[in-house]
């Protein structure tokens, strides 16, 4: 009886709508850059995301939002168990509504050309361990391999969310970011509670644990991105832990356990795997699109 009333007082006072700055503009164009920017990302994020746990991509599930960019280098389906497979799936469906949300609310940007193929990781995870590893590492092997490689991804354009939030100035793209911010938060706490679960799994045939290969691409990251500790694997010192006090690092943050924020240079460096924000490669082999990439590309 009390909760039907209390579900009565609800539908009578509704108080759910959003109350927005009277007189104020909503998307600012400066905003359009940047949002553009972690487009980028999130056209990545899709693309993986469907390929691997659909077998095909934009071209397929949602053309019109690729607004007649090239299709993915490489993408095929990823060997997923049913638990893994379903939470791909999730994540895949996830990122179609944010590019559609960009879309709607910012205009898009084109697809740009995106490397999924084995081959990219491959150099990527050779980079981490400063050899080349034996077999090649493939993401598409079984769902640890795939779980590994996305620790790649999603974390990055967390990033950059964290950091354009200071810089936007419209309301609504203030609200935009910050729903996309909290989907890529959660994304990518999935994806490393999935792999904490298995620390001490030892990756067959490397010999390593799951632990090392997070540290590794973390510490390659953060070599990229050229600007200190912005990353941490899923066990780290306690000096890195929560207020020092904790080895497990489920979440990644910085001393007072806020979120890292990376710069669009920094970022670029890590994706383009190059080190350098004027030297596409990696992910990008042409470069990201939009205004703030492609200026990147025109300096020397």
């Amino acid at each position: 009886m009390l909760f039907s009333q209390l579900v009565f007082v609800c539908h009578c006072n509704p108080t759910c709508k959003l109350e927005y700055p009277i007189d104020e503009i909503p998307v600012y164009k400066e905003d359009r850059y940047y949002v553009h920017f972690a487009q980028n990302l999130e056209f990545l994020e899709a693309e993986y995301f469907l390929w691997s746990s659909y077998g095909y991509g934009l071209d397929v599930m949602e053309p019109c939002l690729t607004k007649g960019g090239p299709p993915p280098i490489g993408g095929q389906k990823a060997n997923l168990d049913p638990f893994t497979l379903n939470i791909i799936k999730e994540f895949a469906n996830e990122e179609i509504g944010h590019l559609r949300a960009i879309d709607s609310i910012m205009g898009s940007i084109t697809r740009p050309l995106l490397n999924l193929t084995s081959e990219n990781f491959e150099k990527i995870f050779d980079e981490a361990f400063g050899y080349n590893l034996e077999p090649p590492f493939d993401p598409y092997r079984d769902s640890l391999h795939y779980m590994i490689s996305c620790y790649i991804i999603p974390y990055v354009g967390m990033n950059g969310y964290v950091g354009m939030n200071p810089n936007l100035k419209g309301y609504a793209s203030k609200r935009l970011v910050a729903g996309l911010l909290g989907t890529e938060g959660q994304q990518d706490a999935i994806i490393r509670m999935y792999l904490y679960e298995r620390a001490n799994v030892v990756v067959y045939p490397y010999g390593y644990t799951v632990a090392d290969f997070t540290a590794r691409i973390s510490n390659l990251r953060n070599q990229l991105g050229m600007c200190g500790i912005k990353d941490e694997g899923i066990i780290v010192p306690c000096e890195l832990g929560a207020e020092n006090r904790t080895e497990t690092n489920v979440i990644s943050a910085n001393y007072y356990s806020l979120a890292y924020s990376r710069t669009p240079p920094e970022i670029l460096r890590i994706v383009y795997t190059t080190g350098d924000e004027h030297i596409p490669g990696g992910f990008y082999p042409d470069g990201a699109n939009g205004k703030i990439a492609r200026e990147f590309l025109k300096e020397p």
